[in-house]
């Protein structure tokens, strides 16, 4: 039976989630900055045929209440508060990018909450303010709500070039009341606090348990200059490389990441 999240911490936000249902440890998964639960369906539909899968809306993200923070211990909070409603007290844990530094947190600050962890193009270190354009390009929308994808994919170009970025904050958009297209993130909540997200996961010392640490051959987010802060927060991590595959390795290399997960997680 689920349990209430009321009288737990109270910056707690209760989060929007799918849960697949089924046996065994279940794997739980994060997403990345503007990204959401949705962003994994092809892969959950595949995991669900082995076991229990629940795909996470962080706080600010997917149908997730929007709120003030996002510091990795406040957000790893939401995450534990989660488990703890569905009865969940060891899973394997995937995050990418934001989300593998929320794992990360959690694995440190619960450590017995975490058999297995997965962290997909990110690492333990701080990064600089990268996404100056990506607000532009949503704070253009959102004072010009479009009526369509394509007006709003206009307006955004006007920012960002890659069509493939603007596709996936497309995945924002829903309709407003007036029924032309607003986002469904927080904006103001993550622009405020983006100096959290840049920095490094929270907790103290190291996750001891079985890590593996996926990177995109084409991405620069888990360079080898920072595998020493790897190693330091993840001792035991393997960590392996999608040679053809970027920052978004699980959409870019669908197949090779699904196949480095399942080696990993049958290595019991």
């Amino acid at each position: 039976m689920r349990r209430s999240l009321e009288g737990l911490t109270r910056h707690i936000v209760e989060l929007h989630h799918v849960d697949t249902g089924g046996e065994g440890r279940p794997l739980v998964v994060l997403h990345g900055l503007f990204g959401s639960a949705d962003n994994w369906r092809s892969h959950v539909k595949q995991w669900r045929a082995q076991r229990r899968v629940i795909a996470v809306d962080l706080r600010n993200h997917g149908k997730s209440p929007h709120a003030s923070g996002m510091r990795y211990a406040t957000q790893a909070e939401d995450v534990e508060a989660l488990l703890e409603a569905l009865n969940i007290e060891r899973c394997d844990l995937l995050g990418h990018s934001m989300g593998g530094k929320v794992a990360m947190t959690l694995a440190r600050q619960s450590p017995a909450r975490v058999a297995r962890l997965i962290v997909a193009d990110i690492a333990p270190i701080a990064y600089q303010h990268g996404h100056d354009a990506i607000f532009r390009a949503m704070r253009a929308v959102e004072a010009r709500p479009p009526a369509d994808r394509k007006a709003a994919d206009r307006i955004m170009a006007e920012f960002i070039e890659t069509p493939a970025t603007r596709m996936f904050l497309a995945t924002n958009l829903v309709r407003g009341e007036d029924e032309r297209l607003v986002w469904r993130v927080g904006l103001d909540q993550i622009e405020e606090d983006y100096a959290s997200i840049v920095a490094v996961p929270d907790g103290d010392g190291a996750y001891e348990g079985p890590a593996l640490v996926l990177r995109g051959g084409r991405s620069d987010y888990v360079s080898d200059e920072a595998l020493p802060a790897v190693e330091a927060v993840l001792p035991r991590a393997h960590v392996e490389t999608l040679a053809e595959a970027g920052h978004w390795l699980h959409a870019e290399q669908p197949e090779a990441f699904q196949s480095a997960m399942s080696r990993f997680l049958a290595a019991e």
